[in-house]
C-alpha cells in the first residue's frame, strides 16, 4: 500500500491577513530580498500552487508574511491507500463481461 500525498498552498490567505490584497504587493518586497520575479510570475506564484519553488523565494516569502513553512503549506494525504495492482490501478473495477460473437461473411447466411 502507498499513500498519495498533497499539499494546500496558503499564500493568498496569508497576504489577506497582513492586508495584501494585490498581487502586486509582492513584487517590491521580494525585490528587497534579492528575489527578483516579473508581475506574471508573482501573479501564478499568488494564485496556483507552485509545482517547483527555489528556498530563496520559500524562506522571503515566510519572511514578508511573518510566517513559518508549516502555515504556507500544508501537507495533506490526497488519497487514504491506493492498492498497487499491475492493472495501472483499477483494482476496484470489474473485470469485463465476456460475451461470445459470431462473425459471419456476407455472402454466408
Amino acid at each position: 500500500m502507498i499513500k498519495k500525498m498533497g499539499y494546500r498552498w496558503h499564500l493568498r490567505q496569508l497576504m489577506a491577513s497582513q492586508g495584501m490584497f494585490q498581487t502586486t504587493d509582492l513584487v517590491p518586497l521580494l525585490a528587497e530580498r534579492g528575489i527578483h520575479l516579473s508581475r506574471e510570475q508573482v501573479f501564478r506564484l499568488v494564485t496556483q500552487p507552485p509545482q517547483r519553488m527555489s528556498m530563496d523565494t520559500l524562506a522571503a516569502l515566510c519572511d514578508i508574511l511573518g510566517c513559518g513553512v508549516e502555515q504556507l503549506i500544508e501537507v495533506v494525504v490526497a488519497e487514504e491507500e491506493v492498492r498497487k495492482t499491475g492493472t495501472g490501478g483499477q483494482a476496484t473495477r470489474d473485470a469485463p463481461r465476456v460475451r461470445r460473437t459470431t462473425i459471419r461473411r456476407p455472402d454466408m447466411p
